[in-house]
């Protein structure tokens, strides 16, 4: 029986099935409702009129609620509009986004860089630079189609879509996370290609820092190329601090970066640095650079002030980091598993997927948003609940939190 004959009007878009992976995947609690938010974004929110504790942000020293950080956002959209006004190859570009530019390249070490609207687009446009081929005229041709990449394994989901198109075995490959014996294993057999390798500082869903001194050396010995994502680790470390301290004097050797602005920095925005000639020539290879407009002129300016402050004052990371040292003691002290590396990125594991689904809910009874991370962003049942913490939350908002973990621990056994 046919869609006609049993009455209904089968429409050309159900042949795609996603109303039914929505039905089955909220069944199953795979999927759920995004939170929606009554007012501002911040450390306290409020869902529905009823005030939530919000750990689920990635804006973690919580500059955007600065003053002198938002009247810097208001005074440049006062002096330089709301919008780049295109690409910057046609459109060029404004005061601020020069400025952050030379901000970030002072503040990697590097010889210049990059501004894109995202992280995303950082990555996805360097991947197409250094992949492409490109026939201006016949004696006018870049042809770099012939490299390959080889990633760790547990790299970012933007690194993986950055090189979807590139087929394992023969122009990607990947590295055992964070193994430097299983990357050397890789370029020896690669001997004699042009290689990229990359990898992240700072991982996203277990806080772990990769060996970066270990991974530049076996780049260097090989002639590969290094490209580390530093979206998490970008002014949080490295600026004076102790923590990772030699990770990233180490990360000053690397080839290239990408730097996301909306943890540390707080707003929105992404950025590669690197060497000045190949950043140039990106402004046209890149794709993401090309044909698509930049960040907001105001963000740029607002930016470039919490940099130079957080690049003046070394204490704000290192007050913060106190902060995150004592929430992980007071979450090992009931009983937690938390991930060993000692980073800013907290994860608790809960391990069974179903359970994590039932945990999600049960902290936003007790009036917290709490960000859980299962199958896709992690391996089948090893779910975790990953925090950045803001700090605009108070002691005792985070001794809740602590109180809230340790009821339900009781209750699910994670």
């Amino acid at each position: 029986m046919n869609a006609h004959t049993s009455g209904t009007l089968e429409r050309p878009l159900d042949r795609w099935g996603f109303t039914e992976f929505l039905r089955e995947g909220r069944r199953r609690g795979h999927i759920y409702d995004m939170p929606e938010l009554d007012g501002v974004n911040d450390a306290i929110v409020s869902m529905d009129g009823r005030k939530v504790r919000n750990l689920a942000g990635i804006g973690a020293l919580g500059w955007q609620y600065d003053p002198a950080v938002r009247q810097a956002f208001l005074d440049t959209a006062t002096d330089f509009g709301l919008v780049v006004g295109g690409s910057r190859m046609v459109q060029g570009l404004s005061q601020p986004h020069l400025r952050l530019e030379r901000l970030l390249a002072q503040a990697t070490g590097t010889q210049a860089a990059l501004t894109f609207a995202t992280g995303m687009l950082a990555n996805v446009g360097f991947a197409h630079a250094m992949s492409t081929r490109l026939v201006v005229e016949d004696d006018l041709v870049i042809d770099n189609t012939d490299m390959v990449f080889v990633l760790d394994h547990d790299s970012h989901w933007s690194m993986w879509k950055a090189v979807e198109k590139f087929v394992p075995g023969q122009n990607l490959r990947t590295f055992r996370h964070n193994d430097p014996a299983s990357l050397r294993r890789i370029l020896q057999r690669l001997h004699g290609r042009k290689i990229v390798v990359g990898f992240e500082t700072v991982y996203s869903a277990d806080g772990s820092v990769a060996p970066v001194g270990e991974l530049l050396d076996l780049c260097e010995e090989s002639g590969a190329i290094s490209f580390v994502d530093d979206a998490n680790g970008f002014l949080m470390y490295g600026n004076g601090q102790r923590r990772f301290a030699q990770e990233y004097a180490d990360l000053r050797r690397a080839d290239f970066l990408m730097l996301a602005l909306g943890k540390t920095v707080g707003i929105s925005g992404g950025a590669l640095a690197g060497d000045k000639a190949a950043i140039d020539a990106f402004r046209m290879l890149s794709g993401t650079s090309m044909f698509t407009t930049n960040l907001q002129p105001p963000s740029a300016g607002a930016m470039c002030l919490v940099i130079e402050r957080m690049l003046a004052d070394p204490s704000i990371a290192d007050d913060y980091l106190n902060r995150v040292d004592r929430l992980r003691a007071q979450l090992l002290e009931i009983g937690c598993t938390i991930n060993q590396t000692p980073s800013y990125i907290t994860s608790i594991r809960i391990g069974s997927d179903r359970t994590a689904a039932q945990v999600r809910e049960d902290f936003l009874r007790l009036g917290f948003l709490v960000p859980v991370f299962r199958y896709p962003a992690v391996p089948r049942n090893k779910a975790v609940i990953r925090i950045m913490m803001n700090n605009r939350l108070s002691d005792e908002d985070l001794q809740s939190f602590v109180d809230a973990v340790a009821e339900l621990k009781r209750r699910y056994g994670f």
